[in-house]
C-alpha cells in the first residue's frame, strides 16, 4: 500500500511539473493554476491543524502548560510556529498571483480566522514574555517578514487588513532583529533553522521593501562583517545529514543581495573558486533522501529547493560572460527535478512545509 501511494505521489508530481521531470528550466511565469491549487490544497490541510504538534516554548511556570492554540491562535498549525508561518505565505502569494484560484474562498476564510489583531495582539505578546528573545531566532522571524513583505502595499480589502493586523508582530519582529544582530559577534553556518545567511536574505528583502533604513543598514553591515572576508569555502562537506539549507549558497545568495554586482562576482569567484569547473561535487549533484516518514531525514528534499533557488539566483546575478553561470544552472536544474517529485509525499513529516519551499522556489523572483 505505501509503495502504491509513493509511487501515486510521483505520477501526480510529474503530471504538475512536465518540464521539471524532464529537466528543463521552469519559468514562474508559465506555471498553470492548476499547479498553484495543488499547493494551496497542502497548506490548508495543515493551518488550522492543531495536531501533531512540536512547540518551542519554554514552559516559565504551571500557567504556561498549554495548548499550541492557546499560545499561539495565529501560528498553531502545520506541525510548529515557523512551518505555520511560511504555510500562510505560501497562501497569500498564491491568492495574490492566481486572484481566481478554486481554494481562494478557502484561502481568505484561513487568513480572516488567524490574522485576526487579537490573535497577533497574543503573538507579540508571547514574544514579550521572559526567556522569549531566542524564540524562533531567526528562521521564524525571518519567514514572518516575509509574510509581511507579502502583504504589504497589496491592493485587496482583505490584504489590506491582514497587513494591518500583521503589522505589530512584524514591528516586534524588526526591533528584535535590531536589538540582537549587534550582539552576535559569529554568523551561524548551519543548515537548519539557526542559518544566520538565511535570516538576514528575508529581512533584507523586508527591508527593502518596506523601507526600514534603519534594519536594511544593519543587515547590509552585518552581512559584510560576517562573511565578506569568506574564501575557500569547503562545499565539499556538505550536505549534512539533516540539512535543508546550503550554507554555502544561502551564504551566497545573501551576499549578492547587499554587495554591488561587481563586488559579488569577484566575492563569489573567492568564495567557491571550483564552481565554474563542476567542483565541489558534492554542492552540486541533489541530496539523496532514504525515508519521508523522518522528519529529519525528509529535510533533505527541502535542500534541493532551497539549492535550487539559491544556485539560480546566484547565476541570474553573475556578469554574462561567467562561466559558473551555466553550472548553478544546470545543477539547479536537477535539483528542481528531484525536489518537486517529492513534495507530496502522502507524509505529514514533509509535507506540513514542503510545499513552501516549492512555491518560493517557482513563484518568486528577487
Amino acid at each position: 500500500m505505501k509503495t502504491r501511494l509513493i509511487l501515486l505521489a510521483v505520477i501526480c508530481c510529474v503530471s504538475l511539473f512536465p518540464q521539471a521531470i524532464k529537466g528543463q528550466h521552469v519559468n514562474p511565469e508559465v506555471l498553470r493554476e492548476e499547479q498553484a491549487s495543488h499547493f494551496a490544497a497542502l497548506a490548508l490541510k495543515c493551518v488550522a491543524r492543531e495536531y501533531p504538534n512540536k512547540p518551542e516554548h519554554v514552559v516559565n511556570n504551571e500557567a504556561d502548560v498549554r495548548s499550541p492554540k492557546s499560545l499561539h491562535p495565529a501560528f498553531y498549525g502545520c506541525y510548529d510556529w515557523h512551518s505555520s508561518v511560511h504555510g500562510h505565505w505560501m497562501l497569500a502569494r498564491l491568492l495574490k498571483r492566481f486572484a481566481r484560484l478554486p481554494e481562494g474562498a478557502q484561502i481568505r476564510a484561513a487568513l480572516n480566522a488567524n490574522l485576526t489583531t487579537a490573535n497577533v495582539a497574543a503573538e507579540v505578546a508571547y514574544m514579550k514574555q521572559a526567556n522569549r528573545q531566542s524564540f524562533e531566532r531567526t528562521y521564524g522571524w525571518a519567514w514572518l517578514l516575509k509574510l509581511a513583505e507579502e502583504l504589504h502595499g497589496w491592493d485587496d480589502k482583505d490584504a489590506k487588513v491582514w497587513s494591518q493586523n500583521l503589522k505589530p508582530l512584524a514591528d516586534q519582529i524588526a526591533r528584535s532583529y535590531l536589538g540582537f544582530l549587534p550582539k552576535q559577534n559569529y554568523p551561524i553556518r548551519t543548515g537548519v533553522h539557526p542559518n544566520t545567511a538565511f535570516g538576514l536574505a528575508f529581512a533584507f528583502d523586508y527591508a527593502d521593501k518596506v523601507d526600514d533604513t534603519a534594519l536594511k543598514s544593519l543587515l547590509v553591515e552585518r552581512s559584510r562583517t560576517y562573511f565578506a572576508a569568506d574564501k575557500d569555502y569547503p562545499g565539499g562537506w556538505e550536505p549534512g545529514g539533516e540539512d535543508f539549507f546550503s550554507p554555502a549558497f544561502m551564504e551566497a545568495d545573501l551576499m549578492r543581495r547587499v554587495l554591488p554586482p561587481a563586488e559579488f562576482a569577484t566575492w563569489f569567484r573567492a568564495f567557491l573558486p571550483g564552481i565554474a569547473k563542476g567542483s565541489p561535487t558534492a554542492l552540486l549533484e541533489p541530496a539523496v533522501v532514504t525515508d519521508r516518514t523522518d522528519p529529519k531525514l525528509v529535510h533533505l528534499d527541502g535542500l534541493n529547493l532551497s539549492r535550487a533557488w539559491g544556485m539560480r539566483n546566484i547565476a541570474d546575478s553573475l556578469p554574462p560572460d561567467d562561466p559558473a553561470r551555466q553550472v548553478l544552472k544546470a545543477a539547479a536544474d536537477k535539483h528542481v527535478t528531484a525536489g518537486l517529485l517529492h513534495v507530496a509525499s502522502g507524509d505529514y513529516a514533509g509535507e506540513h512545509w514542503l510545499a513552501s519551499f516549492a512555491v518560493y522556489l517557482l513563484f518568486t523572483k528577487n
